[in-house]
């Protein structure tokens, strides 16, 4: 079905475009993906099929933020600024800094709050608490990741995965981020 207008069959494919994807942990990667396009005859708009790991408009992939969030989380709980550690966690290359751990963390805050009902259908989410600012949003990351057994140590990734390709499945929408097509004056 074709997310622009809705029918089926409308869409034709058409070349693909270059993104970089980049990993964090266990080692710094960075790479370059092809992400499928598509033209939607009826509105003569193109749509991409982006890949579940990665974030609409973000180069890093779900499981680096996520990784180094944990990291962030475990400085965090340690009493000191979880942005510095997390930023001086990862390879010096990848070019993290505590401005995008911080902006990571709205971005992840922001997608679970917006799936907790249907995230709660799956996990026990009632402790998990929402109010705004830095101090109260490392708690709330941090009983989120609780929630779905995240920890430093793997298999969280895995679970993560998991949680994607659900929510995905279920929604039809990314869990972090939002697509040109369903942002606001797009269509």
């Amino acid at each position: 079905m074709c997310p622009i207008c809705g029918s089926v069959h409308c869409y034709r494919q058409i070349s693909p475009y270059w993104r970089n994807a980049i990993e964090l942990l266990p080692c710094f990667k960075k790479g370059r993906v092809p992400i499928a396009r598509f033209l939607c005859r009826k509105e003569h708009t193109t749509f991409s099929l982006l890949p579940i790991e990665l974030i609409p408009y973000y180069q890093y992939t779900v499981q680096a933020i996520v990784a180094t969030l944990l990291l962030g989380l475990g400085c965090w709980n340690k009493g000191q600024r979880g942005f510095h550690g997390a930023s001086a966690e990862v390879d010096q290359e990848s070019l993290v800094t505590p401005w995008l751990v911080a902006w990571w963390l709205v971005v992840i805050v922001r997608g679970l709050k917006r799936a907790h009902a249907v995230l709660g259908q799956v996990r026990d989410l009632s402790k998990v608490r929402s109010a705004a600012g830095s101090t109260v949003a490392w708690a709330e990351v941090g009983s989120y990741f609780l929630a779905f057994g995240y920890c430093s140590q793997p298999p969280w990734q895995m679970r993560l995965q998991e949680l994607l390709n659900r929510y995905s499945r279920s929604t039809r929408q990314f869990l972090f981020g939002i697509p040109s097509h369903h942002r606001a004056g797009a269509g």
